[in-house]
């Protein structure tokens, strides 16, 4: 996600610094970045200079306070972790420009309660992407409880900056996207859990009967079934509605490092 924010910003015209304590994880990023906007070269949506000019907008860094020193608006876009989200937003707020917009990309976790670790509440705010970035349309924007009119302005318009369409929704767990979308991935699971189909027939119900671009499975291969178990979590804590369980098939295969995409095998082999 991260790489994927980087890309279209430095693409709308800004100035990127692209932040990780590890080195080889920027390479492994630049090289993402590099190797999309080629394709974008390929079909002709951009031109080799303008390639040439959003690689040379994005500078790496690995020092968060170097990276975050001038930085107008800052994107957190790491693990659906809340400590580590809270580690580093009390970082950001020490080491930031007083009036710089300190934006989370969680998919869950409570913009008040990540704003609440900070001394600048007002200037925290959601910024839910969509993988993959360059792609996907969609961003919400998550107010907190203190979120202000201008911050939210400021973070609509970057939106739409960067080519996207803004949708503001309210702090609630999981916002609208994944309160909606992880249930349905949820009850996929426990009709594979319960032997009601396999993974492949239970995706292909909801592709042909309705009208899913991707069955809910190989979707959740895709974002990760570690992620997918962390945000049920954020649900069922954050609602305390028995509703949100994560299956117990989901939670074995997380504990088996069976994650998806991102480890070669999830419901799916790859």
């Amino acid at each position: 996600m991260g790489n994927g924010i980087a890309h279209i910003s430095a693409q709308s015209g800004f100035k990127v610094n692209l932040i990780d304590i590890n080195e080889s994880a920027l390479k492994l990023a630049m090289a993402t970045i590099e190797k999309n906007l080629g394709r974008m070269v390929a079909k002709e949506k951009i031109t080799e200079s303008q390639k040439a000019e959003a690689l040379g907008r994005i500078k790496t860094v690995t020092q968060v306070e170097s990276g975050v020193e001038d930085a107008d608006v800052i994107i957190e876009a790491v693990n659906e972790n809340f400590d580590l989200k809270k580690k580093i937003f009390s970082t950001l707020d020490e080491v930031a420009k007083p009036d710089a917009i300190l934006a989370s990309n969680t998919s869950s976790i409570s913009i008040t309660k990540l704003a609440g670790v900070t001394k600048r509440p007002q200037s925290v705010i959601g910024m839910h992407f969509f993988n993959p970035v360059p792609v996907m349309k969609l961003v919400e924007i998550v107010r907190g409880l203190d979120t202000s009119d201008d911050v939210y302005n400021t973070i609509e318009t970057l939106s739409k900056r960067m080519n996207k369409v803004p949708v503001p929704v309210n702090d609630f767990p999981g916002f609208v996207s994944n309160r909606v979308l992880m249930p349905m991935i949820n009850e996929a699971i426990f009709c594979v859990h319960e032997g009601v189909a396999t993974p492949e027939n239970v995706d292909e119900v909801m592709k042909l009967g309705m009208a899913h671009p991707m069955g809910p499975l190989r979707l959740a291969d895709f974002i990760g079934l570690d992620v997918c178990l962390d945000i049920l979590n954020v649900l069922y804590d954050g609602f305390k509605d028995s509703k949100y369980r994560p299956c117990p098939l989901l939670v074995k295969m997380v504990d088996a490092g069976k994650l998806g995409n991102k480890t070669g095998e999830g419901f799916y082999t790859y």
